[in-house]
């Protein structure tokens, strides 16, 4: 039977006296996304920001590195809007330390601020959205902004590479002569924070056009996993790329390689599947027919006998220890799935090639408990996570502790509703500095980039 949030948080410690965990801290995400309660857990309570743009806790400040609609550095041209996914490099002996950051921009045609087009790092004049990246010195000032990759579209999430290069996914199936491309969008592209030039704009073709949302690469043997946030059913799949060049470093995706998408036997769509714990000993990967889909959306390709097992709202995407973990956000039946939930994490072993669900929120979960509606999460400096919220009513950043107690980290103030009916910007890219002394997150709307510094070992 599928559990609700209160009795998983129960279950997992986060209304009592916490959890037991073994392995990789991303367990603690899978049982306690959401917060029962806050208390006085974590850092203390949110101090209320006098400026009016985010609220932390007593010790805690922030600065503001970038914002929609101000000057890049580079003379480029202004700040893009849609900040999402985002991740932190180490800087080198050759840029005096510091960090590195490269941050996608989630925009599609009519943007409030569309990416730059610049030479060579364009790659369909027709896109508005790509990808900036900020060079950051040791006290946090910008020492540059620029474009890192342009004129690709709805640039949402993606992940970073055991080589230190960042994958930025496009969450759209459009194709040349739609709207106001002139070339097929749905791609994965590679960029380097450190010379964006190195790796252009070249769009990694075998690793599939569709709706992607984000990767997580095996670092032991260099499989690439993806997920597919498809909006209308069939829904999407859970994928993997086998490169020809494994661990090969920058640009060594380009050589190829094949993808296959799991299938479950009897299983053809996740979400009937509402008990934690369920495991699935005997998955496959086929081999997809057309990863370009050249005449048919994957998700609509025939898989031969047995066919192939969907989800609605793949999202999330991590490497864990040995496991690559996946999140299906939620699944509605009027939307077209098989059954409802508010939300799945699953776990795939591919040592034993297991697939196991962690947690399912059913439909008895209360979505007006705070924390709703996780997105974007990372490690913490304390040992537990951060987690970004995309829900309804005020944003916040929840961070969770070893012990599975989640609290409040930081709350977005910026109002871009009206007074009447306010709403908040949700937050992404939430990533730490190669130190651990920083922690970045993105205000969505309006794009704002914040740097928290802090007690953050305390």
């Amino acid at each position: 039977m599928s559990a609700t949030r209160r009795q998983i948080l129960a279950r997992t410690g986060a209304l009592g006296a916490g959890i037991a965990f073994s392995g990789s801290l991303t367990e603690l995400f899978t049982g306690t996304a959401t917060a029962q309660s806050m208390g006085q857990r974590g850092y203390g309570p949110l101090v209320p920001d006098p400026h009016g743009l985010l609220d932390l806790p007593k010790g805690f400040r922030y600065r503001v590195l970038s914002r929609e609609g101000d000057p890049l550095r580079s003379g480029e041209g202004k700040v893009p809007s849609n900040c999402d996914g985002m991740s932190a490099f180490p800087g080198s002996p050759g840029h005096r330390g510091g960090t590195f950051l490269v941050r996608n921009h989630e925009n599609r045609t009519g943007s409030r601020q569309a990416v730059p087009t610049v030479r060579d790092l364009t790659y369909d004049p027709g896109g508005e959205g790509g990808c900036t990246a900020l060079e950051l010195a040791p006290d946090h000032s910008v020492r540059s902004e620029r474009v890192a990759i342009a004129g690709t579209s709805t640039n949402c999430a993606g992940g970073h590479t055991p080589w230190n290069t960042w994958l930025t996914c496009e969450e759209t199936e459009h194709r040349a002569g739609e709207e106001n491309y002139t070339k097929d969008h749905g791609f994965i592209f590679e960029v380097d924070p450190y010379d964006p030039r190195r790796t252009g704009a070249v769009p990694l073709t075998a690793m599939g056009r569709f709706q992607h949302e984000a990767i997580a690469v095996d670092p032991h043997t260099g499989t690439v996993y993806e997920t597919e946030d498809a909006f209308e059913k069939p829904f999407g799949l859970f994928y993997r790329f086998l490169p020809k060049k494994p661990m090969g470093g920058r640009g060594s995706l380009r050589a190829g390689g094949r993808l296959q998408a799991l299938r479950v036997p009897g299983v053809p769509d996740l979400s009937t599947v509402q008990q934690p714990g369920a495991t699935f000993d005997h998955v496959t990967w086929v081999d997809v027919p057309d990863p370009l889909a050249r005449e048919t959306p994957i998700r609509f390709q025939d898989f031969g006998p047995g066919g192939i097992t969907h989800a609605q709202k793949l999202e999330g995407c991590y490497w864990g220890g040995s496991c690559v973990y996946f999140v299906s956000s939620f699944a509605h039946r009027k939307d077209g799935s098989a059954a409802d939930h508010y939300g799945q994490v699953w776990k795939y072993d591919p040592k034993k090639r297991r697939l196991t669900q962690v947690v399912a929120f059913g439909p008895g979960s209360d979505l007006q408990l705070p924390g709703e509606s996780p997105d974007n999460i990372c490690l913490a400096p304390s040992g537990g996570l951060m987690v970004c919220e995309d829900g309804e009513g005020a944003q916040h950043v929840f961070g969770l502790t070893r012990r599975g107690e989640v609290y409040a980290m930081a709350r977005g103030r910026q109002n871009i509703g009206t007074p009447e009916k306010p709403e908040w910007g949700e937050f992404a890219g939430v990533t730490f500095s190669p130190d651990h002394r920083t922690m970045y997150v993105n205000c969505y709307t309006p794009g704002t980039t914040f740097a928290v510094t802090g007690p953050w070992h305390h």
